[in-house]
């Protein structure tokens, strides 16, 4: 089953691999993309007060956040086997990207959210809240280009 693939010199377990990782890569950062730019939006458009958009919003978040940790540790399991391939330089930068942003979603989830739920001094966490989802978006970003770039370059 771990024969090389003719031509391309990669085996079906490394295909596989790239792929979940690639499907956990889009997975992460479409998540992220969808509940930031496009649902959060339209909650404070289409629901009756800011209020309920905002209690709403933090559980979306809350979710979101779950599916990012989950990503995130498929791609460590991915990137790990592919390390242990001897693809090591090409997995410790996106490994690097992978435990930032998760670390990133943590952060938010349980040190930021319940502030911001709280009203507590509002402005400032929600500010904070948002520069540091948009640093786990980059992050997510990065991964699945390194991760898209690279499955292109073995397919």
């Amino acid at each position: 089953m771990n024969q090389p693939i003719a031509a391309s010199g990669t085996t079906l377990v490394q295909r596989l691999l790239w792929a979940v990782r690639l499907f956990a890569a889009a997975l992460w950062w479409g998540s992220l993309t969808t509940v930031c730019f496009l649902i959060a939006p339209l909650l404070f458009v289409y629901l009756p007060t800011p209020a309920m958009a905002g209690n709403l919003a933090a559980k979306l978040f809350t979710v979101q956040s779950w599916v990012s940790i989950a990503c995130a540790v498929v791609l460590l399991w991915g990137l790990r086997a592919n390390a242990s391939s001897g693809q090591v330089a090409q997995s410790q930068s996106a490994m690097l990207f992978v435990v930032l942003g998760m670390l990133l979603g943590l952060l938010v989830e349980f040190a930021i959210a319940p502030r911001i739920v709280a009203r507590e001094n509002l402005r400032l966490w929600h500010g904070i809240g948002v520069l540091l989802y948009a640093l786990q978006w980059c992050c997510a970003a990065l991964v699945l280009w390194k991760t898209a770039v690279r499955s292109e370059s073995v397919s």
